[in-house]
């Protein structure tokens, strides 16, 4: 079994998981039929394309991470600023 092709297979799947929760995400809460909908439905389902909108971002990042491996690209490191106060500051 090719590991490369595998990872290749894996992430042509992940691509189709996002599509499929970006059509969950876009889905409309209140349909045409219902007019009265409880909170606690409402609450439900804003939270389930809350949780397919973050499943999708998340499963984008790991995808891009992993075409980095595959591409053997080096890994991009930001620069962080480090904020400290002016004790900390005067102590380094």
């Amino acid at each position: 079994m090719n590991i490369k092709e595998t990872k290749r297979n894996i992430i042509r799947a992940g691509h189709k998981a996002v599509e499929e929760l970006i059509a969950v995400a876009q889905e409309a809460i209140i349909q045409n039929n219902e007019e009265d909908l409880s909170a606690d439905k409402l609450k439900n389902a804003a939270a389930t394309k809350k949780l397919a909108i973050f499943d999708a971002f998340e499963i984008l990042t790991r995808i891009q991470e992993e075409q980095r491996i595959l591409d053997e690209k080096p890994k991009v490191v930001e620069d962080v600023k480090e904020f400290k106060g002016w004790a900390e500051r005067k102590s380094s």
